[in-house]
């Protein structure tokens, strides 16, 4: 297992971080739709994680309604104190008016239901899960400040934020003097670039690490899913996150023949090319079998040729979008050239 700086902190994370979004009870809240594992096989999960060299975790207030909280803090026991935990706020399991978002009321609030939850007194980074259009970026950023300042909380993060967005949070904290966040958690996976157009060159810019979730799309690029057959699994019942079908099996058909060359699986292969992707810190793996956990683990030791690369690269390139298609003009290049002539 590698270990990459996170961001511009003096933190260290694993390449593969586990995801904990399947740790619930047969019959929770996320059982019908995502899996449940239970706690033996959710405390079995984080032992072969560990071995592997996984350092840190990643779960969220509002997974399994916060079933999944208690059953990490249940699965590492004495063994907290070695690794990171990330968990997130933002979502909430209730309704009331002032239950949503970010909040100084709602952050203060959700942080120690999760530290309860977790069994911890501090929590390593704690990430705003979504933008909240409804509360002021200063609110926000202050609370988290506090939180810093008062030892629950280590490092701050954001999840799900556009280019943009992460440019004004990162912007406000520098004008405020308060705690910037280090890191971003988005959606990136081969059937998936799109925040190759704004999210990542922001992070990059800015110097925030990068945490990537649903690397596989929620399975698609697991190797059930062909032209020919659509395997039962998570995207039976939860179809997300969208995808170009049509465009996903020519990627499937590059994605087995690589694999078939390596003697790895498909899904490997889609975990490798995110590996080695620039700006890519660190990948969220998840599952519900332990089979699955395995498989997943093994990406960490697969490397692939620039060839390999480039015909990955290739098959699932973006559609160009304004104003991506434009050409970048330089002095000395042609058009300035052509004025001079």
């Amino acid at each position: 297992m590698k270990y990459k700086q996170l961001g511009q902190t003096g933190l260290y994370v694993s390449e593969l971080t586990l995801g904990t979004m399947t740790f619930d009870t047969e019959g929770g809240s996320y059982a019908g739709l995502i899996g449940a594992t239970g706690q033996d096989l959710a405390t079995r999960m984080v032992d072969l994680s560990i071995e592997a060299g996984i350092n840190i975790f990643d779960t969220a207030n509002v997974y399994s309604s916060g079933v999944s909280e208690e059953m990490l803090g249940k699965a590492l026991g004495a063994r907290r104190q070695d690794v990171l935990i990330a968990t997130k706020v933002y979502n909430t399991m209730t309704t009331g008016p002032n239950d949503l978002g970010t909040s100084r009321l709602a952050i203060m609030r959700e942080v120690e239901a999760s530290l309860k939850r977790l069994g911890t007194d501090y929590i390593d980074l704690y990430q705003v899960h979504n933008f909240d259009i409804t509360t002021p970026l200063e609110e926000t950023l202050r609370a988290l400040d506090d939180l810093v300042r008062q030892g629950k909380v280590r490092y701050i993060g954001l999840s799900n934020f556009a280019g943009w967005q992460i440019a004004k949070a990162d912007g406000m904290a520098r004008l405020l003097g308060t705690e910037r966040f280090c890191s971003a958690q988005s959606y990136y996976s081969l059937v998936g670039r799109e925040l190759e157009r704004g999210i990542l060159p922001a992070a990059m810019d800015l110097g925030l690490g990068t945490f990537i979730w649903s690397p596989l799309a929620s399975g698609f690029l697991s190797g059930k899913y062909t032209r020919d057959s659509e395997a039962s699994g998570r995207r039976a019942n939860f179809d997300y996150p969208p995808i170009d079908k049509d465009q996903g099996f020519d990627i499937v058909d590059v994605l087995t023949d690589i694999a078939e060359t390596k003697a790895a699986s498909v899904a490997q292969i889609a975990l490798a090319w995110l590996l080695h992707k620039p700006g890519v810190t660190s990948v969220i793996v998840g599952a519900r079998k332990e089979a699955q956990l395995v498989d997943n683990l093994g990406a960490a030791n697969i490397a692939l040729s620039e060839e390999e690369m480039a015909r990955l690269d290739t098959v699932s390139a973006l559609k160009p979008e304004y104003p991506g298609y434009l050409p970048t003009w330089r002095r000395g290049d042609t058009l300035f050239g052509m004025l001079d002539d």
